[in-house]
């Protein structure tokens, strides 16, 4: 059996790109190669496979062009003299993927959690390209001044212990796991979610992730952060879709909220009953429900 197989609902077949220095990312491209692009970024600590029953909903129709970040999910994990694990990095390696598929239609946006810093800031490049925006329980701003960071992430942050935590014990994946759903992951699409994270090696990507956080000025992200968000109202003559698990205790309603604010005329389908990896809690419901905003708002 291969390691793919053993992934349930992900009948994908990956490719790889080498983002330089021979180093591999891994990413999905499914569906007509002609087709609409659906650009679906990731966030902390999942990879492609958090995506899938939406690649699957929409691959007859748009072609689903999936990354997994470097250090995440099944593209390479180098150590940090081979690769520096910054949202600056993140950027420049989303800009050669999409360079190197030659794309012509403007794309759909579709982020969830640091997938959201990635894409914003990727799209402060070319912001022209984006015809429209799926956003699920993320952000494209610096934390809300009315929040703090919440203690499950502010321990990964703590030197050594931190480190401890996320890469010895797998504290932050599994937590996600556990914590980021209101109904169990079944055991097997669990094991498939956290299954790049088999070691402390393999868990550096996660550690950084956290560690590069941007919350004041002067941190590494917190200038391409606070550009993402200042761009952010420039959206909204651009179809958006926010799909919104309510009980998500990071990315939380002070979150939707400044989403709505600048996005007001956004299709919203918002969840009491969902948390921060709400694709795992609905997506029977929400699959068909972004399929539909993306028929009902072609490109032209």
């Amino acid at each position: 059996m291969s390691e793919l197989a053993s992934y349930p609902d992900y009948p994908f077949s990956p490719k790889r790109f080498d983002r330089g220095k021979g180093i591999g990312l891994s990413y999905l491209d499914e569906g007509p190669a002609d087709a609409d692009p659906v650009l679906m970024l990731h966030g902390n600590p999942s990879w492609s496979y958090y995506w899938r029953h939406l690649v699957a909903g929409l691959r007859d129709g748009y072609r689903c062009i999936v990354p997994d970040h470097i250090g995440m999910g099944l593209s390479d994990k180098p150590d940090d003299g081979a690769y520096t694990y910054t949202l600056q990095s993140r950027v420049d390696d989303l800009d050669r993927l999409v360079a190197s598929l030659g794309l012509t239609r403007k794309i759909t946006l579709a982020v969830h959690d640091w997938g959201g810093m990635v894409g914003f800031a990727w799209a402060l490049r070319n912001p022209e390209r984006i015809a429209r925006l799926v956003i699920l329980n993320t952000a494209s701003f610096p934390l809300p001044k009315t929040k703090k960071l919440p203690w499950q992430i502010a321990l990964g942050r703590i030197p050594l212990l931190g480190a401890v935590l996320i890469r010895g014990f797998n504290f932050f994946a599994r937590g996600a796991a556990d914590l980021g759903v209101l109904r169990s992951i079944p055991p097997a699409s669990r094991k498939a979610l956290l299954a790049p994270y088999d070691s402390w090696a393999h868990r550096r990507a996660v550690h950084r992730f956290v560690q590069d956080i941007p919350l004041k000025p002067g941190d590494a992200a917190w200038a391409l952060v606070q550009q993402a968000e200042v761009k952010l109202p420039g959206y909204r003559d651009r179809p958006a879709f926010i799909g919104w698990g309510l009980q998500d205790f990071v990315f939380d309603q002070d979150f939707l909220a400044h989403f709505v604010k600048d996005l007001p005329s956004a299709t919203q389908k918002i969840y009491g009953d969902a948390g921060h990896y709400v694709l795992e809690d609905k997506h029977e419901d929400l699959v068909p429900a972004i399929r539909q905003f993306l028929d009902r708002h072609p490109i032209g």
